[in-house]
């Protein structure tokens, strides 16, 4: 009789170790890019940062570029919940006070430095803009459940653009301003998302 051969090797990673090593490749490839250029780094480069190879790193990636994605999109879940549970009658900024003190939901100082290099690399740039643009219908469908309206009611759509345009501006801005400090900048941070809040929700009911 032969016997049943069963699994060996390694067990398969659990989706969090995924997401674990996605962030780790992103916070070395930015630590790479601000330090020698995206030009200058390569995908081998990456993986001994993390310590894996760099066939592992064009598994979970496409490009060197895309490797920052885990850290541009950061956040985007919990704002459309907060979104989703945004009282009537309530200012939007208020309705996001409880993610002014979630790391989660706010830029790091890589992510600053990241969206700085935005402005002059091209392929960084398109990434940042993807990964907005695919943002734009989680935060439709948060105001469309919000409001209780249809699937083909226009508007959600709209008010989606105009906060993704101004929460993009924000953080835009406040990345290209030189900060005194950690905790000013955080600061700094949080007043222009503030603001940037209230401009959109002026239009949005």
């Amino acid at each position: 009789m032969t016997a049943a051969h069963g699994r060996t090797g390694r067990p398969p990673l659990t989706e969090e170790r995924k997401a674990a090593i996605r962030l780790e490749i992103a916070r070395a490839a930015v630590e790479l890019f601000i330090a020698q250029g995206v030009g200058a780094t390569t995908g081998e480069q990456i993986g001994q940062a993390v310590g894996v190879s760099s066939r592992t790193v064009w598994r979970y990636f496409p490009t060197k570029e895309s490797c920052v994605r885990p850290l541009l999109s950061t956040g985007i879940d919990t704002i459309a919940t907060a979104l989703r549970r945004w009282p009537p009658g309530q200012p939007l900024d208020e309705a996001f006070d409880g993610l002014w003190t979630a790391d989660a939901a706010l830029p790091g100082a890589d992510v600053g430095a990241l969206v700085r290099l935005t402005r002059t690399e091209p392929g960084l740039r398109a990434v940042w803009l993807q990964t907005h643009d695919e943002a734009e219908p989680a935060f439709a469908r948060a105001l469309a459940e919000r409001g209780g309206l249809p699937d083909d009611d226009v508007r959600p759509a709209i008010w989606a653009a105009m906060l993704n345009a101004a929460l993009r501006a924000a953080v835009e801005q406040h990345a290209c301003r030189t900060g005194p400090g950690a905790e000013r900048a955080r600061a700094d941070l949080m007043a222009t998302l503030r603001t940037a809040l209230a401009a959109a929700a002026a239009g949005i009911s």
